[in-house]
């Protein structure tokens, strides 16, 4: 069991700025999550993995994907009020869930 949050590496995002946006997609992704997978993914070690991807285009892709083989995705737009001028779409969480499922939709990713 494994929780993925890919993350726009275009924005050039402060490390603490980052770090929160991470924060942000992990807790969005976990509340969505099955009650039964959350609790073996709590039991395992709650491991999480930060991806980077290009894009806005690419969270949306990324979403999609996961989404339509039934994982849990949660996008997230900062408000914009300390580090960007607007609103803007920073990273997306997905799951947690099997490895095996979520390395079907970012196996070919690479960490942050």
């Amino acid at each position: 069991m494994k929780q993925v949050i890919l993350v726009r590496r275009d924005l050039k995002m402060d490390k603490g700025k980052l770090a929160a946006q991470v924060a942000h997609a992990s807790v969005k992704a976990v509340l969505k999550t099955d009650k039964k997978k959350l609790q073996e993914w709590l039991d395992e070690g709650m491991k999480k993995v930060v991806l980077k991807v290009d894009s806005k285009k690419d969270l949306i892709n990324y979403k999609n994907l996961a989404e339509d083989v039934g994982l849990k995705a949660a996008l997230i737009t900062d408000a914009a009020k300390t580090f960007f001028n607007k609103p803007t779409t920073t990273c997306l969480g997905i799951g947690p869930d099997d490895d095996e499922k979520i390395d079907q939709v970012t196996g070919k990713l690479q960490m942050y």
